[in-house]
């Protein structure tokens, strides 16, 4: 598995996904978003395990396997159980991702548990930890996963209030601090930002709603124009009333 880690080392990894009721809803989607991201330069995808097959018969970049699945109202979401696991090493995942914040799990298992778990059945299959600080982090690496992203910063109780909610400043903490490879992913909405984190030190950088969502991306302008145009009216009515006055 070196080899997959060798690939995606210094690259660009584009979390093709969408959720349900999203216009690109859809395996055929997503299997269109992945050949655009590898036209485009990218270095590995984030797929779920119900479009991971399908995608890897468009391109043979790394795959880095998640499968979302909610258990009642448990906020841990992202590979929670060994269930999602076992999908997502039929389906084929090169590295597999699941949450490691340390909020409560499904049944109450803890993260050493399914670890434990996922070791005595699929022996050394690498592991990626979703965290969102720097201590969950620490604790994954005790843990023997493989490598750590900051995908779950500012979704997460602990982290919600964080404002603005730049992961930069957690990737260069857990480079200061971790000997497994940290990558940035979060909030990247601009091709500067991936790059700062790059030269913080990061092994590589997801990126899922600036390329793959659309809307988000739509919103994201109309939300600037307005209120850029709510500025302008602002200056506008000032300047009227300064220069009546001045009359």
């Amino acid at each position: 598995m070196d080899a997959v880690w060798q690939r995606l080392h210094g690259g660009l990894v584009v979390s093709c996904q969408a959720q349900w009721g999203d216009p690109l809803y859809g395996t055929e989607f997503m299997v269109a978003m992945a050949r655009s991201a590898k036209l485009g330069g990218a270095s590995g995808m984030r797929v779920s395990a119900d479009d991971l097959p399908a995608v890897r018969t468009a391109t043979s970049l790394p795959m880095i396997g998640l499968q979302k699945r909610r258990y009642g109202d448990c906020a841990v979401w992202i590979t929670p159980t060994i269930a999602e696991v076992d999908s997502l090493v039929a389906a084929g995942a090169d590295v597999i991702a699941l949450d490691a914040t340390n909020r409560p799990r499904p049944g109450g298992l803890s993260l050493e548990r399914l670890v434990s778990q996922i070791r005595a059945k699929y022996g050394d299959v690498p592991l990626l930890a979703d965290v969102a600080t720097c201590e969950e982090a620490l604790s994954a690496e005790r843990l023997g996963f493989d490598a750590v992203a900051t995908t779950l910063f500012g979704y997460t109780e602990e982290t919600a209030d964080e404002l603005p909610p730049s992961v930069l400043g957690l990737v260069q903490q857990l480079v200061d601090r971790l000997r497994i490879p940290v990558l940035a992913e979060g909030r990247l909405r601009r091709p500067e930002q991936a790059a700062e984190c790059l030269a913080a030190g990061a092994f590589a950088v997801v990126v899922g709603s600036a390329i793959t969502r659309p809307q988000e991306i739509t919103n994201w302008f109309v939300e600037s124009m307005r209120c850029s145009s709510l500025g302008a009216s602002h200056s506008r009515e000032g300047g009227s009333g300064h220069e009546m006055h001045g009359r």
